[in-house]
């Protein structure tokens, strides 16, 4: 294509002409190819940046499972040639040597491997991270980026002492240590984490990604690099360095690979130093649908009801990172329209809606729950949600609202639908309020869904058949499903989760039974007999289905 780059870039969506802008000055002034300086300011990824290449060009794109499962031409070209020419060779075809390239249009390296190779070359687009991940799994040499910038890091054991402040400061601000903070945010985007935990031992420093909601262990540097690493880390944050003794909050937004996501960076002291957990909440579109969440049919429409009313109470409950909040602005995405004022009040805003008054909590300058709530009511809303229910004067605000012509929606930690009464019980609701207000009660967990790549049928057990009862699903529940693991999931056999619900509407037998102060167990029985299916049923029948596995159900529902 004739066509610049950048305008390439811009054509197919993945930077504005702001961000195009913003970097061609910055080549302008200091140099340097465009798509190191794009990449290097997180304005595109990597995966973007070969598309773009492989348009202009008119090159095909290497996929992940194109890369060899031993080297090619591992006696003719080194290694080291291969890594400073960002290159590997794919396979051996009659029409020539298929070629990874991250540079498509590098002559140079395109003569010399058909030279090396003695027949043409067929160049296809790769991705840096791709090609330099293939070649350290293909050679071996225990070598990585990581490696690389650790190397580079001018750092003596014995003179980065936690008490030199100074030092850390400066070693924070130097290139390498961004490099590998950076490096470590990427590589937490690539493997969809939602979290990164950062923990200094004796003698290391672990590095895991949370995935999925299952912590994996990733590569790490070495254990004196912590104190600079966490360092940096607090300067991004806002944090004061010097402090180690007291935990710590703070907010970092960047841009990777091409996206904007807010971290949420927290501290605690332990006792080889700082331990770090880093919350990544990315700005991508989500599907904010009931069918997109995962509930049935009958769900959603228990769920339609009970927003249609202008006013009383919907709840979410769950543990902490069940989703509640995903569910929420998918009521407030039902619930949006002209006709309609809705006001948030939230610890953090994790996803932006036009047309919502979102209110960030900031306990430090009094802007609380409590506060905040006392204030909107006097702003004419129709719809409130709030996003935790944290304690009695919370819920006592927010039971007023819905009895003064607003509808509530908030979030609760129980372990199911029914316990959330008892639980409003005892942080001092009456009882006669919550049957007038509350309209419906969803409860949820996460389970992990199946790769549809890899994942394989087999015949389910006759002693799971008659545990689960999975003959009630005819001959549907004689096949259960595992995970295999392929290229698409990383090995894993799992790509991304889903929910699994139960939505309990307060019916009138409901509602008699809480003015009677009954227990969670006869409100869940009473619940069950009116329809209500629990989530551990809703689990069991997405296994059935092929969702997910019967170990995920025995995982996550183990404890309801």
């Amino acid at each position: 294509m004739d066509k610049p780059i950048g305008e390439i870039l811009v054509d197919m969506g993945a930077i504005d002409r702001i961000g195009l802008d913003r970097a061609l000055l910055v080549q302008r002034e200091h140099g340097g190819r465009l798509g190191d300086i794009l990449r290097s300011l997180g304005l595109v990824s990597d995966l973007d940046w070969a598309r773009a290449l492989s348009l202009k060009a008119d090159v095909p794109l290497a996929e992940p499972g194109d890369y060899p499962a031993t080297p090619l031409f591992a006696g003719q070209v080194s290694e080291k040639f291969l890594k400073e020419m960002k290159i590997l060779p794919l396979a051996e075809t009659d029409e020539g040597i298929v070629l990874a390239m991250a540079d498509p249009l590098d002559r140079y390296a395109v003569e010399a491997m058909a030279l090396v190779a003695d027949t043409p070359v067929l160049p296809r687009v790769g991705t840096e991270c791709d090609i330099e991940a293939a070649l350290a799994r293909l050679y071996q040499s225990g070598r990585s980026s990581l490696t690389d910038i650790v190397d580079d890091i001018d750092a003596d054991p014995a003179r980065a002492g936690e008490d030199d402040i100074e030092r850390l400061r400066d070693m924070a601000s130097e290139a390498p240590v961004i490099r590998l903070v950076n490096l470590i945010l990427s590589r937490a985007m690539e493997a969809r984490a939602s979290d990164i935990h950062i923990e200094p031992f004796e003698n290391t420093v672990v590095v895991r990604y949370r995935v999925d909601g299952i912590l994996r262990d990733v590569e790490s540097p070495p254990g004196h690099l912590a104190p600079a690493l966490i360092s940096r880390i607090k300067i991004m944050a806002r944090l004061n360095i010097a402090e180690r003794r007291l935990a710590q909050d703070g907010r970092i937004c960047v841009r990777l690979q091409g996206k904007a996501i807010d971290l949420r960076v927290s501290t605690v002291p332990s006792l080889h130093g700082e331990s770090v957990v880093i919350r990544l909440l990315k700005h991508d579109p989500v599907a904010l649908e009931f069918s997109a969440l995962g509930l049935a049919a009958n769900d959603q429409t228990i769920l339609r009801d009970a927003l249609g009313h202008h006013h009383g109470i919907l709840l979410v409950t769950g543990p902490t990172g069940s989703g509640k909040t995903t569910t929420l602005y998918a009521a407030l995405t039902h619930l949006n329209s002209t006709e309609r004022k809705i006001v948030t009040v939230e610890d953090p805003v994790e996803y932006q809606v036009n047309r919502v008054t979102q209110i960030q909590v900031n306990a430090g300058i009094g802007l609380t729950f409590t506060n905040l709530l006392r204030s909107i009511v006097r702003h004419d809303p129709d719809v409130i949600m709030i996003g935790e229910m944290r304690d009695g004067e919370t819920a006592e605000i927010a039971v007023q609202s819905a009895l003064t012509g607003h509808l509530v929606l908030s979030t609760l930690h129980t372990n199911d639908a029914p316990s959330a009464i008892t639980r409003l019980l005892d942080m001092g609701v009456e009882d006669y309020l919550l049957v007038s207000t509350v309209h419906a009660i969803l409860a949820q967990r996460l389970v992990r869904t199946l790769c549809e790549e890899c994942r394989q049928p087999y015949p389910a057990p006759a002693e799971l058949v008659e545990r689960f009862g999975l003959d009630r699903y005819g001959a549907n529940g004689n096949t259960l499903y595992r995970a295999e693991g392929c290229d698409a999931c990383g090995g894993f056999g799992y790509v991304g989760r889903m929910g699994i619900f139960e939505v309990m509407p307060v019916s009138e037998d409901i509602r008699r039974l809480v003015l009677q102060h009954a227990d969670s167990v006869s409100l869940q029985g009473a619940a069950v007999e009116a329809g209500m299916t629990t989530m551990f049923e809703d689990d069991i029948r997405k296994a059935v289905a092929g969702v997910t596995t019967i170990e995920e159900v025995r995982r996550v529902t183990r404890e309801i």
